[in-house]
């Protein structure tokens, strides 16, 4: 009733207004493009009963701007005749009306996606304050060491205060005292990065990591267009997400002014949303918004958007296709399938032929545009667990407290968060509302997961692709005692550690890609024809800002602002399968990977090296860990890989495996090289004198790096940064370790297999298979049981 009198207050307006209406306005040139959503729907009506108002009623100028009435491209595209006032001043055409810088004109005027420009533009996806923070340490530059964050793309200041403007009474509770405990990770403003001079950088070779960042890493955030890459591009702001993008970047609608064969133009003229925006493209027809959108820029740094399609980045591009060629790049690389996430599972896979989930299924709005506060890592701004929905073996997730699985070493309060019928109030105006059954589940920080509802004793997770999903539930896998496997039931439901101290996905994300050693070369030479070396500076472009919302890199074919020097990359070595664990931010044991594990090099204007081979050292860590060894500043970064499968990491490979407990793949005895120069020519075996006078370096040395990537710790101190943003995170503590590590206990039996007598008492011909094995060893164990039971006493001390 409300939409209808608004519509008609709308039309009735627009009788009395005395607009004239253009035979055919936009269309004139853009006949053909499709409406931006569904002609039915609430937001379509409308844009178009809003658009008549002014001239427009297809409603192209209620978010582009610009003059219906114009004749020409150039008067067309200006502000139309009235000046379409609204709260923020005259009304410009906008190419892209999502672009952050003008989507309080656009996507958030009055009546439409208010506040959400204003959270967006402080949300991690703009400010990008985490991964600037976490890069910049690796280079041991100090500004950023106790977890201190400065800076981000842009110069912001969170204007209104802690409290979130968004969310639940309970969520803005949670949050305060979050905030509070941690200042540190949400700090109040943010500085614009700064670029120092190429003269300050000869003289500091480590503020190369400055441009490194600002030409390599800044490309990502939404205010920006980003990169024209395949597989790269995306609009600016809100456009990044809701609007689709194919990997060749070319536009396949009906608008007959689109170039159909220039790269960098969006896929159709369709806004993607939730399950109840339907999209139809050609045959096929989709709801919500696609992972590969996500991947445009989740595919470097922790990578989880690729990881969560099954992909690793490799270099060889095998096999060949048809041509003879090897794989096309996609975001720049090549890539081997590992496997997918098990949410991911598409229709493909026949172990499940309903599909899988998109990344908006588990993730809130508040993860995408923030709730008004800057965050300074991604921990700060995610509010999901996997209990949250999975619970745990003995408690239903309504059973559980709020801050369940991020404890930060506290203690929760038993508090049971229970189950809520209230919606955040953006989800029940623009998403889908699906039915409340017995109520909605809720997030870690107490928001109400819209999609996640209680019906019974299920739990059913809607997914924005249209899938109903049953949730497994532990505590009725445990109740119905319907585990996949013993190991299941074991790991699960009977090692209660496991539960208390450990993320889901410390055993169930049993591979993770693992990019060891970030070899950079930053270069402010010459290049072959005698030209300086310049690169495309993100965070300079996005800054240049334009009254059409646009930015110094938008249109298509540009580069943007160019700085000084040149970025060249590669790496030691790549794996993917037994991730070493460690601890996080929130003091659980998760998976490690490669985050930023920088070794640089940076050469002058001159052509003269002025570092070679570099570590920045992580004195801040030292003084954490008291420990006497200064860590190199390089990161094996806690993460959530987003790599889940169903069959998880086994036991050995976490507490029979050195990798995994920290100590270096094989324990560290490979790889101990690079300390030294490797000369590979004739060599005198007896003084180890190289023999011809003319010869080269094969392998460079790293004076500071005396252990291999993957190692952690080494004499028992730790070698390297495990976590640049929250006060837990590290390697596994000694106490752990110890406790965890059973490396060598098949010598407990085996040993005595030379002791022919005693072995054929126990043995007979033939070898055991696994079942068998694990049969043998449990009788042996009941049965030593049963001989100290009869004496009184204990098997183990406890």
């Amino acid at each position: 009733m409300k939409r209808l009198i608004l519509l008609s207050m709308l039309a009735i307006s627009w009788l009395f207004s005395g607009h004239a209406i253009t035979a055919e306005g936009c269309l004139s040139c853009h006949d053909g493009i499709a409406s931006i959503r569904d002609e039915q729907s609430a937001m379509m009506q409308i844009i178009k009963a809003k658009g008549a108002m002014h001239g427009d009623p297809e409603g192209c100028v209620i978010c582009h701007g610009g003059n219906p009435a114009g004749q020409t491209l150039e008067a067309a595209h200006q502000g139309s005749p009235e000046g379409l006032v609204k709260e923020n001043g005259p009304q410009l055409f906008y190419p892209d009306p999502g672009s952050i810088w003008v989507a309080e004109n656009s996507c958030g005027q009055s009546g439409c996606h208010s506040g959400y420009s204003y959270r967006l533009e402080r949300s991690l996806m703009n400010t990008e304050a985490g991964k600037l923070q976490g890069n910049l340490h690796t280079w041991g530059i100090p500004e950023v060491q106790n977890y201190q964050v400065p800076w981000g793309n842009y110069d912001v200041k969170d204007t209104d205060g802690p409290i979130p403007q968004v969310g639940s009474a309970e969520y803005k509770t949670y949050m305060q005292a979050m905030i509070a405990a941690h200042k540190e990770q949400f700090p109040t403003e943010l500085k614009m990065v700064p670029q120092p001079s190429v003269e300050e950088i000869e003289q500091d070779p480590k503020l190369a990591g400055f441009t490194y960042s600002r030409q390599q890493c800044q490309r990502c955030h939404v205010a920006v267009n980003g990169r024209e890459k395949r597989g790269d591009y995306r609009g600016q702001g809100c456009s990044s997400c809701h609007m689709p993008y194919g990997n060749e970047g070319f536009y396949e609608g009906q608008d007959k002014s689109i170039d159909k064969n220039e790269r960098g133009h969006v896929l159709i003229h369709k806004i993607q949303a939730t399950r109840k925006t339907k999209i139809k493209h050609g045959d096929v027809e989709y709801s919500g918004i696609p992972v590969e959108t996500c991947n445009s820029c989740h595919n470097r740094g922790k990578r989880i958007g690729v990881t969560y399609q099954g992909l690793m980045e490799f270099p060889y591009g095998s096999p060949y296709n048809e041509q003879g060629n090897t794989q096309p790049k996609l975001h720049t690389k090549r890539y081997l399938f590992i496997s997918d996430d098990l949410h991911h599972q598409i229709k493909s896979r026949p172990e499940n032929p309903k599909g899988g989930m998109l990344c908006q299924d588990c993730h809130t709005s508040i993860d995408m545009h923030g709730d008004g506060n800057i965050f300074g890592t991604t921990l700060a701004q995610v509010e999901v667990e996997c209990q949250d929905c999975h619970g745990t073996p003995d408690k239903f997730p309504w059973e559980l407290p709020l801050g369940y699985s991020e404890e930060f070493a506290q203690q929760l309060e038993e508090t049971p968060r229970g189950l809520t019928n209230e919606l955040m109030n953006e989800t029940a105006a623009f998403a889908t509302v699906y039915e409340q059954g017995d109520g909605y589940l809720k997030t870690a920080r107490g928001n109400a997961f819209g999609n996640v509802v209680k019906h019974g004793d299920k739990v059913i997770m809607h997914s924005a692709t249209g899938n109903d999903f049953e949730v497994p539930v532990l505590k009725n896998l445990a109740i119905t005692d319907s585990w996949k496997s013993p190991d299941a039931k074991v790991a699960m439901s009977q090692v209660e550690k496991h539960n208390e101290s450990l993320e889901c996905y410390a055993c169930h994300a049993s591979w993770v890609p693992q990019c060891y050693g970030c070899h950079v070369q930053v270069n402010y030479g010459k290049d072959a024809k005698g030209n300086p070396y310049q690169d495309t500076d993100w965070v300079a472009s996005g800054n240049q800002k334009f009254p059409d919302g646009s930015t110094a890199e938008s249109k298509i074919g540009s580069s943007g602002i160019k700085s000084p020097g040149k970025v060249f990359e590669t790496r030691s070595y790549l794996r993917w399968e037994e991730p070493v664990l460690g601890i996080n931010g929130e003091g659980r044991v998760t998976p490690l990977m490669p985050g930023c594990q920088i070794v640089y090099t940076v050469i002058g204007r001159d052509g003269q090296t002025v570092a070679l081979n570099e570590l920045g050292k992580s004195y801040d860590e030292q003084k954490a860990l008291g420990q006497t060894r200064v860590p190199d500043a390089i990161d094996m970064a806690p993460v959530q890989p987003h790599s889940a499968q169903r069959k998880a990491r086994t036991c050995e490979s976490c507490h029979n495996n050195p990798k995994a407990l920290g100590y270096g793949i094989s324990g560290g005895v490979f790889q101990t090289g690079y300390p030294r120069d490797i000369v590979e020519d004739l060599i005198d075996q007896k003084t180890g004198q190289v023999i011809p006078g003319r010869h080269q370096i094969q392998i460079p040395k790293i004076a500071d790096l005396d252990y291999d990537w993957s190692t952690i710790i080494k004499d028992g101190q730790q070698t390297q940064t495990v976590g640049t943003h929250w006060p837990l995170s590290r390697a596994l503590p000694k106490e752990m370790r110890d406790a965890m590590e059973r490396t060598g206990l098949c010598m407990g039996c085996h040993r005595e297999m030379s002791n022919t007598e005693l072995w054929d008492k126990v043995a007979t011909k033939g070898q055991l298979n696994d079942s068998q094995h694990i049969e043998l060893m449990n009788k042996m164990f009941k049965a030593y049981a049963d001989q100290r039971s009869q004496n009184n006493s204990p098997i183990v001390n406890n």
